[in-house]
């Protein structure tokens, strides 16, 4: 973040890249997948599904780009407060309209940047059942192409020390999909423009999912 204005910077999130590569390699196996299918250079918006706490992270540490990820304000306690914000990350209050969050979030796409979100809200099953519609607003908004993304780890309980986290070691595979476009090509905003658009990304973000659990057979 620059101090004058709080907002998200390339370097930042470029150092939250190097941490993450160092601690996700460095406590289990990652198997990137598809990673070419991220455009090289340019906004884009990688939707990833949501079942561990690592999924963050680990993305951050195997996506060929730095990216920004919206995480939740709970997670801004204590020292993890500046430290997120000092790698790139945007806090978002998930209970209102967070127009601080949506600001910082659109000049990442503008500045050509990645911004990483979960758009199931919060960690579950992970298999994007229930879509929130925010990711549509930010692709349609910023015309950001979406790249699909299946963290998908052990689901073996045995030598796990956290629940919601993989077995310290095991083979975790990140699965990247091929980008597209959401909008209907009118450039509407509307509700019900939204709405069709987060049907067409759930319909796409699902059937990702369903061909990386195939290939990996997880």
């Amino acid at each position: 973040m620059t101090p004058a204005t709080g907002t998200p910077t390339l370097r930042g999130a470029a150092v939250g890249r190097g941490i993450g590569i160092g601690l996700m390699y460095g406590l289990w196996k990652p198997r990137v997948l598809g990673a070419w299918r991220v455009p090289a250079s340019g906004p884009v918006i990688l939707a990833v599904n949501h079942s561990h706490n690592i999924d963050g992270p680990m993305l951050m540490g195997t996506a060929p780009r730095p990216v920004h990820f919206l995480i939740k304000k709970e997670a801004f306690v204590g020292p993890l407060d500046p430290f997120l914000r000092g790698i790139g990350q945007l806090r978002v209050d998930r209970t209102s309209a967070d127009r601080t969050a949506i600001t910082h979030a659109l000049g990442v796409l503008q500045n050509g940047g990645v911004l990483g979100i979960f758009p199931e809200g919060t960690r579950g099953e992970g298999d994007f059942a229930s879509l929130r519609a925010g990711l549509a607003y930010f692709a349609v908004r910023s015309g950001a192409p979406i790249v699909p993304v299946a963290v998908l780890g052990s689901t073996e309980r045995r030598g796990r020390l956290i629940s919601a986290l993989p077995p310290l070691r095991s083979r975790v595979d990140v699965v990247f999909g091929d980008a597209f476009e959401t909008g209907d090509g009118s450039g509407r905003r509307t509700r019900k423009a939204l709405d069709e658009a987060t049907v067409r990304i759930q319909e796409r973000l699902t059937s990702h999912l369903d061909r990386a659990r195939h290939f990996t057979g997880r």
